[in-house]
């Protein structure tokens, strides 16, 4: 587990204003929150951001019991502080586009043209800001015929084919559609959504304006099916789900094996022979059913058969240490708390914890480390995930609102 860290981080010097909730918009500025950026992240007086009541599970306060936090809220607001505004109100909505000339980017994820009547849309914001850099989160975009529609990662994940090709075949036991157990899409927009950011930041360097980016959960979740899109674009022929199977290798797959199970991923022909070979099944790597991967998708109904019952003779264990030195990729099928296990997970610090210091029971909140590692700015720990308003006293003393003029904001609804 890390401490905070001291290092002021890539994005150093940069302010976010965060109007987004759910998940990818708080993903996009997480990201940007653990390069160093000073995200700001607004949300409404009471409730705050819907999250965090997506409960259960919550957070456990320091004697066991359940706070009114939950855990889903605390994966995707590290970093950030907590600022309570009611943009509704005139009052709110100064205080924002006040927050917006101070800010170099923000990120919102509602309705296309849900922020007009605030006041606080691009084109309004950036007329105040020319440097702002604005980015918007729907999930059909800003145009065509679907804008207006609301878009939830489970929609996306049905509208986009991902479903489709996702779980078991039709007929087998338990098959038919299924969604990607995170919310895939939703979180590969926060990550599209911070590389966008991050090239208006390299344009304004060299122009000195920011710009608007029109992010969209449904363009990302066409874009993320990758192989099976290019498939059915260049064939004509739309790809169906096949379970843990692949659909242009084999064996590249899970197999049954003497106390559970066991994936093997064999991406070429040397590893098939070497596996082969380590088997006691040389003849296979030559036999000219399964010479080529091409010829082994092929011949895979015959194939799989054969090797899974070999497999079946010896446990996981037994197989990742016969394969483990003969570079064929061979692993077991963890689930999370075994993954947190992972000599190599806990190698690579993946497991994170920090204080949090809100006065509401919650000694420290744990977490999965940033992926990111940069050498020379390393991705920052300050801030564990903020109580609902933590930082509005301190945010809004920056801002040049004094302790008076807050007050009379609390007495008026609007913080």
């Amino acid at each position: 587990m890390a401490a905070p860290s001291p290092n002021p981080g890539a994005l150093a010097g940069l302010k976010v204003l965060d109007l987004s909730r759910v998940l990818a918009g708080p993903w996009c500025t997480q990201i940007l929150a653990d390069l160093g950026a000073d995200v700001i992240k607004i949300e409404r007086p009471g409730t705050g951001d819907d999250t965090r009541t997506w409960g259960p599970p919550f957070l456990k306060d320091r004697d066991g019991n359940d706070t009114d936090q939950s855990t889903y809220f605390t994966s995707c607001n590290r970093n950030k502080r907590s600022v309570t505004i009611d943009m509704a109100t005139p009052e709110g909505r100064a205080l924002l586009q006040r927050m917006a000339v101070e800010s170099d980017i923000l990120v919102e994820n509602f309705k296309t043209g849900g922020l007009d009547q605030y006041g606080l849309d691009h084109r309004t914001l950036r007329a105040l800001n020319p440097r702002l850099i604005y980015c918007s989160v729907t999930g059909f975009g800003h145009d065509g015929p679907h804008a207006t529609r609301a878009g939830y990662d489970l929609m996306i994940q049905a509208t986009s084919g991902m479903m489709s090709i996702t779980g078991k075949p039709d007929e087998l036991p338990g098959g038919g559609p299924l969604r990607v157990g995170v919310a895939l899409t939703d979180l590969f927009t926060g990550v599209y959504a911070s590389t966008a950011i991050l090239a208006a930041l390299e344009v304004r360097h060299r122009t000195g304006e920011g710009q608007h980016i029109d992010m969209a959960l449904l363009d990302v979740g066409m874009t993320i099916l990758a192989n099976q899109a290019s498939a059915f674009l260049n064939t004509g022929v739309a790809p169906t789900r096949q379970g843990n199977s692949h659909p242009s290798l084999a064996p590249y797959q899970d197999f049954r094996t003497a106390d559970g199970s066991m994936l093997l991923a064999i991406g070429n022909n040397g590893q098939f022979a070497r596996f082969c070979e380590a088997a006691g099944h040389a003849e296979w790597a030559s036999d000219p059913r399964y010479a080529t991967n091409t010829l082994r998708v092929k011949h895979r109904e015959v194939l799989i058969p054969q090797m899974e019952a070999l497999t079946r003779t010896r446990s996981t264990a037994d197989w990742i240490a016969l394969l483990e030195d003969k570079a064929v990729p061979c692993g077991p099928i963890n689930d999370i708390a075994q993954a947190f296990e992972d000599e190599q997970v806990k190698a690579r610090g993946l497991k994170v914890s920090l204080p949090r210091q809100a006065g509401d029971g919650i000694d420290q909140i744990v977490g999965v480390a940033s992926p990111l590692r940069l050498a020379a700015t390393p991705p920052v720990l300050m801030r564990a995930p903020p109580r609902l308003g933590q930082h509005t006293d301190e945010v809004l003393e920056e801002l040049g609102i004094d302790a008076g003029q807050r007050a009379a904001l609390r007495r008026g609804g609007v913080l």
